[in-house]
């Protein structure tokens, strides 16, 4: 049977270490208008924290023979662990035309897998879940395999996707997750390069939006 001195130091390190990595993924999470990211989920850290000590006043009621030390670790180790989840960003691996050059939108669609191979047109299609988790910058090579990763621009400095809805398709929206491509004497620059993808875009994979 696990001591309780056991269960202190287990889970003091399992929360400790969670904790820095959190830390460490705050880093590339988007914010706000104003706010960065890191402070936003600093401030969530620190509800968390304060959430789980009032938590652990309630669970020393049962478990009156475990130490508040003990509860609160293992509390905070399960709440962490949520939140790393919550936090979790897959990171793409996008294929565009070689030479291609200009915005990359990854429409939301219902394919039960992504379509990163981008068109002519500059068109992917990811899952619902992969919409809605997706923030990382992704891998973006050509056809022929040369990275891309210096000719990418994103939306502005502290969020690389842009996500916005583009209209229209009998009256309804198509939701997409945009960035730029530019090329070698234009890095780092936006160019603003857009074109109405509406038009090229396979209807029967949209996940519309009113």
């Amino acid at each position: 049977m696990m001591t309780d001195r056991k269960l202190k130091i287990i889970f003091g390190i399992l929360s400790a270490g969670l904790f820095a990595s959190l830390l460490l993924k705050l880093t590339d999470v988007p914010g706000g208008m104003i706010l960065s990211g890191f402070f936003l989920g600093g401030m969530m850290i620190i509800g968390i924290i304060l959430g789980c000590l009032i938590f652990v006043g309630f669970l020393k009621l049962i478990f009156k023979k475990t130490s508040f030390l003990a509860i609160l670790f293992i509390s905070t180790t399960i709440s962490f662990l949520a939140f790393h989840y919550q936090l979790y960003s897959p990171t793409l691996k996008v294929i565009v035309p070689i030479g291609y050059k200009g915005e990359v939108h990854l429409v939301l669609s219902n394919v039960e897998d992504n379509l990163l191979t981008i068109d002519s047109n500059g068109i992917g299609y990811l899952t619902k879940w992969t919409f809605n988790k997706t923030y990382t910058k992704p891998i973006v090579k050509q056809i022929d395999g040369k990275n891309l990763e210096k000719n990418l621009v994103g939306f502005n400095p502290s969020t690389f996707f842009g996500q916005g809805k583009s209209c229209c398709i009998d009256g309804q929206q198509v939701e997409s997750l945009s960035f730029e491509i530019v090329s070698d004497d234009k890095l780092g620059q936006k160019q603003y390069n857009s074109k109405n993808f509406i038009d090229f875009i396979d209807k029967k994979l949209i996940i519309f939006s009113k």
